[in-house]
């Protein structure tokens, strides 16, 4: 299931009745958890009633598993100039790379949806670029009213797989009422040559290993620090001291290296000690590398502790034997109180 990142609300005014400011009011209703939700639309519909409460104009929905920068007050101006009952998102993909996405095909006027199709075997290339189709983002601008007539039906449909793009957008466009947002022409302040447009699937483990090299060295294709459209998540953890070496990282609050680290990404409260060597990795909240460890090439799950001397991505028929490897050869290290030779010695 397409789980959703983010859950917007826009309203020409606020419930008290006083005037919002320019576009209107943008809030984010307290949704429940989405666990047990058998599609994203079932999600969606358990949340109805929170949404509704605001009384917005309109929802904005985003996927939780893409990279991109986007300022979505663009898609929502063509939302609303058109008066279309839900606006998608789509990225402009090779043609030959439709088979892994929702593809669109745009009607003559290049904004209303002709069809929606789920990852086709064929598909016809966009007018103004035969070799590019619209792939959705899975972000989606929609009319309040509009969608909860939407979630309704869905939910009443016992024939439904309760799923936003699978059946509510083939829906939507079977009654004209769905228009397509080409994100070719969002434009965000800061935007470095050859990053504009830039979007990465992460649904693969690969993919997501691929997405955070992308954010390494000196100029990265995509830089989360950039002051003019900074991405980010509050911390109140101080600065990563670093003691060593750290050569073309993305360092998180609090973490701490006296080891040697080169080209990886360290989330908050990582700890890589003496001796140790990470190369090409991603280490999530609160790993622990211990002395002397050879960690090369792998992910990392959150609160892992690599026991003294580990190593990883050294051996490739050692670590088939012992994790997860992808087809490009990242291991895969899952949450365990503690990762080493000695714990492995019985496996």
């Amino acid at each position: 299931m397409a789980t959703c990142a983010a859950l917007g609300t826009v309203g020409r005014s606020p419930p008290d009745g006083r005037p919002a400011a320019g576009r209107g009011s943008l809030r984010c209703p307290a949704v429940r958890p989405w666990a047990g939700a058998t599609g994203s639309a079932d999600a969606l519909h358990r949340n109805l009633d929170a949404i509704e409460a605001l009384s917005p104009d309109h929802v904005l929905v985003f996927g939780a598993d893409h990279v991109y920068r986007m300022d979505p007050r663009q898609m929502l101006d063509q939302h609303v100039a058109r008066g279309a009952g839900v606006t998608v998102s789509a990225v402009r993909q090779p043609i030959e790379l439709a088979h892994q996405f929702g593809v669109i095909d745009a009607a003559a006027d290049g904004q209303r949806i002709a069809a929606f199709r789920e990852k086709p075997a064929h598909a016809a290339g966009l007018s103004d670029a035969p070799d590019q189709v619209f792939a959705s983002m899975g972000n989606y601008a929609w009319r309040t009213d509009t969608l909860a007539e939407a979630l309704r039906a869905d939910a009443a449909d016992p024939t439904s797989a309760h799923d936003v793009g699978g059946d509510l957008i083939p829906a939507m466009v079977a009654r004209q009422a769905a228009d397509v947002y080409d994100f070719t022409g969002n434009h965000v302040p800061g935007e470095v040559p050859g990053g504009r447009g830039y979007w990465r699937d992460v649904g693969t483990l690969d993919a997501y290993h691929e997405a955070q090299m992308d954010l390494l060295g000196a100029d990265p294709v995509f830089d989360l620090a950039d002051p003019r459209w900074p991405i980010g998540a509050p911390d109140t953890r101080g600065p990563a001291p670093v003691r060593s070496a750290a050569d073309g990282c993305v360092v998180g609050a609090g973490a701490a290296i006296t080891g040697s680290v080169r080209r990886s990404v360290l989330s908050p409260g990582v700890r890589v000690d003496p001796s140790a060597q990470v190369d090409s990795c991603v280490l999530m909240d609160e790993v622990r590398v211990g002395p002397g460890c050879v960690i090369r090439n792998a992910v990392v799950d959150h609160g892992v502790e690599l026991a003294a001397g580990t190593r990883i991505g050294v051996d490739p028929e050692a670590d088939r034997a012992r994790y997860t490897v992808t087809e490009h050869g990242v291991v895969v290290i899952g949450r365990s109180p503690e990762v080493g030779s000695a714990q492995l010695a019985g496996v």
